[in-house]
């Protein structure tokens, strides 16, 4: 298997994100313009100027390991990968910035062989920032009062009297989902945006989030890569590895998953 160049400290990944996060508040507050890229996805400054910040300080990081970015990809500017690169989406659930109800996230993953190793999911609007590394664990810096403070998460056991489903606020058609949960018992459902959503199964808040639509890889690395570190998974609808490195960089149908009621620990 080809030799990967050793990984960034994660704490230094959640450093970039919040200095990209820093970008995307200060275009957040001010009445910014909303443009549509070729796909009719919008696209504001806060998604170039968050990108921008993120591609320097990965340089200064890892200068070696090629960068796939969204808004850099949208411009045609996308690199040769091999079996180690970064996955950027600068500003996830632009839609949500535009309704400013606050559900985005500034998203950086590190993919090796296919797997997302390492990640990190920062809402700047909401003070949260979820990271996860394979080997390290996950965990959530959130405000607690006027200070910022971190814990340890991880995915809970599905309790017994059913599952909470979290789902897309903006994305998807809800009968697909209704389909695929037909036979799964559901004790309640969430909707939040961007990846967000991620972070509520790895913090064991939710436990399944099935994504059934359209998505791209830099979508889905960061948050995947923090779900997995908090001991849940990311498969296909039908259970085999969900990869990185596809033609194109398109995702097809997924479903994240924390922890089977199987694994409870006694008296847990």
């Amino acid at each position: 298997m080809t030799a990967v160049p050793a990984r960034p400290d994660l704490d230094a990944l959640a450093q970039l994100a919040r200095r990209a996060g820093a970008e995307v508040m200060r275009i957040y507050r001010s009445d910014f313009a909303v443009a549509g890229k070729a796909d009719a996805s919008p696209v504001t400054e806060a998604d170039v100027l968050a990108e921008a910040v993120i591609l320097e300080g990965l340089a200064a990081l890892d200068p070696h390991t090629p960068v796939v970015a969204e808004e850099s990809v949208a411009a045609g500017r996308v690199p040769v990968v091999g079996a180690c690169f970064w996955l950027v989406d600068p500003l996830d659930g632009t839609r949500e910035f535009v309704q400013r109800n606050g559900e985005f996230t500034v998203n950086i993953a590190r993919i090796e062989h296919g797997v997302p190793v390492a990640g990190v999911v920062y809402a700047p609007a909401l003070e949260a920032l979820y990271a996860g590394a394979a080997g390290q664990g996950a965990w959530l810096e959130a405000a607690e009062g006027e200070a910022i403070a971190r814990r340890p998460i991880r995915c809970r056991a599905c309790p017994d009297e059913g599952a909470t489903v979290v789902a897309s606020r903006s994305h998807g058609d809800p009968r697909d989902v209704d389909a695929f949960l037909r036979g799964v018992r559901v004790a309640g459902r969430v909707q939040a945006g961007s990846s967000l959503k991620f972070g509520l199964v790895a913090a064991g808040q939710a436990d399944l989030y099935p994504r059934l639509s359209r998505t791209m890889e830099w979508d889905t690395a960061a948050g995947h890569a923090v779900v997995a570190a908090a001991g849940g998974s990311v498969t296909t609808p039908e259970g085999a590895p969900f990869v990185y490195g596809k033609p194109g960089h398109a995702n097809g149908a997924f479903v994240c998953r924390g922890l089977p009621p199987a694994t409870r620990r006694a008296g847990g």
